[in-house]
């Protein structure tokens, strides 16, 4: 999912060709040649989750898919009515990473269409291993994950009752799918797309960039409104997303022209990757040094940054994303040096400047 942005420095000013108006659920919109912007709706902060339409000539290709509602199922039904036939079918689903916005619908579009399941390894894996989580009991090392970062017993109580809510958002995922790696090539629309993975957001997140078009299909890695989530999870306590996330931005300025129109999941198509990528970053470091100048005035469990971090109050309903977002930038400096963390008498991790 997508957090919020942590009081990054000014936003730079963008270009949006469709303007910035909220498209209608279901409907579809072109937005250039064979290439369709579809919204599917979002029952959370985020209303909707934009995906993509490809007419491929001998058949369909859709990007993302929206999370299992029952209204996102009869929104795709509405919409490929009148599309797919045998002589053209939907061939193939792209999934840009494994986040049930994403991935939720992929598997019953898969089955319902005998289209196959296209999406880097890791992403495909990960999502196999967190849908296996649904009916578990949380695990006694998520539990202390999340104690140690100083939340309440409460707190723990409804992580233990939401544990494996992940698998309740996705439909079944097909047993094989086909893997995108970095670098690869493929025809779409009849034209040529080239995968940029990312990380940091989740752990192998792919773009699709056409240089014909000049358009990018980027997911979750770029948008022009809102940053998205990068987490530090109880399965890897230690992790450093957020130096994978800064990365991530950088390769994307390398490989991609500051005019490219962006085609994100979430907010409107728009141009000025180069300037909104940068902003990312710097949003990143400005958080860090304001992180460290409040750690100077003593030692701080993960919950007390939080209005350091975000700027605002943090209700229990995003308490995880902000742990985890806290988590990353306290991480990213302990492996940088600049901070240590030590346990209080209740077994509470306190943070300290080196």
């Amino acid at each position: 999912m997508d957090g919020f942005e942590t009081a990054p420095p000014k936003r730079p000013r963008l270009d949006y060709p469709f303007g910035r108006t909220e498209p209608e659920i279901g409907k579809s919109v072109q937005i250039a040649e064979r290439i369709e912007w579809v919204a599917m709706p979002l029952n959370f902060s985020l209303k909707f989750i934009n995906n993509w339409l490809i007419d491929d000539g001998d058949g369909w290709t859709i990007v993302d898919t929206g999370i299992a509602y029952d209204e996102t199922r009869e929104a795709w039904r509405n919409l490929l009515a009148d599309r797919v036939t045998p002589d053209k079918p939907l061939k193939r689903v792209i999934v840009t990473h494994m986040h049930p916005d994403h991935v939720g619908t992929a598997g019953w579009l898969c089955y319902k269409y005998g289209a196959e399941l296209w999406m880097t390894r890791l992403e495909y894996t990960t999502c196999r291993m967190l849908v296996a989580d649904t009916g578990r009991e949380a695990p006694e090392v998520g539990v202390d994950f999340y104690r140690r970062a100083g939340w309440s017993e409460a707190q723990l109580e409804t992580y233990k009752e939401r544990f494996g809510n992940f698998g309740r958002g996705v439909t079944r995922i097909p047993e094989s799918f086909f893997r995108l790696s970095d670098g690869d090539t493929f025809e779409m629309g009849g034209k040529s797309w080239e995968v940029i993975t990312g990380s940091g957001h989740s752990p192998e997140h792919a773009c699709l960039y056409c240089a014909e078009l000049n358009i990018v299909i980027s997911g979750d890695q770029l948008l022009p409104r809102i940053s998205s989530n990068v987490s530090v999870h109880p399965t890897e306590p230690k992790a450093d997303p957020l130096d994978d996330w800064i990365e991530s931005c950088e390769t994307l300025k390398r490989r991609l022209p500051e005019d490219v129109l962006v085609l994100p999941a979430h907010n409107e198509p728009f141009r000025g990757a180069h300037h909104r990528l940068q902003h990312l970053i710097d949003g990143h470091f400005v958080t860090l040094e304001r992180l460290k100048a409040k750690l100077a005035r003593g030692p701080m469990k993960v919950t007390d940054t939080f209005t350091t971090m975000f700027a605002r109050a943090i209700g229990d309903d995003v308490i995880h994303m902000a742990t985890g977002e806290a988590l990353a930038h306290l991480n990213y400096l302990i492996h940088r040096g600049d901070v240590r963390v030590s346990q209080d008498e209740h077994g509470v991790d306190l943070y300290h400047l080196a």
